[in-house]
């Protein structure tokens, strides 16, 4: 069985309604962690946006992901690098985020609309609509939307940030 746009499938034939599937699986992904978990995970992560909004790149560089698999996706300093770029690794992070620091940032989450999504037992997604603020690479420090979406693994020393994905949202077209 597979899960196609919120139904259950099987060979391209539905088994069930779209809405029982959806909630079959949402509560399935739900129960994967308990309510201790999705605590301790959402006090991460506003403990990491408070980290970075006080550039303490000590403090953030302990919330993350000690993997090579560390993933952060974010502008590049010049568009010759290419706009947009995955940096891998902890340190590689630690790196980029300290070059972030040296300007203007800063991210202001809307709290009210997070979502913590179970992938595992040992893997969770936080979805959250932010601002973000940056004067990075000469760059007007201008707040843009953004939705921030984070996974993180659960390690002996706790949930650490495995990856920080921040997509841009267009602004809205013009009739």
């Amino acid at each position: 069985m597979r899960v196609f746009w919120g139904a259950a499938t099987l060979s391209g034939f539905l088994l069930t309604s779209p809405t029982r599937a959806a909630h079959e699986v949402s509560t399935q992904y739900t129960m994967m962690i308990d309510s201790q978990d999705s605590v301790s995970i959402r006090d991460l992560y506003k403990t990491l946006i408070d980290k970075e909004n006080h550039h303490d790149l000590h403090a953030v560089s302990d919330l993350l992901w000690d993997s090579p698999s560390t993933l952060f996706v974010a502008k590049t300093a010049t568009q010759a690098e290419g706009g947009w770029a995955g940096f891998w690794s902890k340190d590689t992070v630690v790196l980029h985020f300290g070059e972030l620091f040296k300007g203007a940032f800063r991210i202001d989450p809307d709290y009210a609309s997070e979502k913590i999504v179970a992938l595992s037992k040992d893997v969770a997604q936080t979805y959250v609509p932010v601002q973000i603020t940056v004067g990075y690479a000469g760059q007007t420090p201008v707040p843009k939307p953004f939705l921030m979406i984070l996974e993180w693994v659960r390690t002996p020393d706790g949930w650490r940030m495995a990856t920080d994905i921040a997509l841009p949202i267009p602004p809205a077209a013009k009739p």
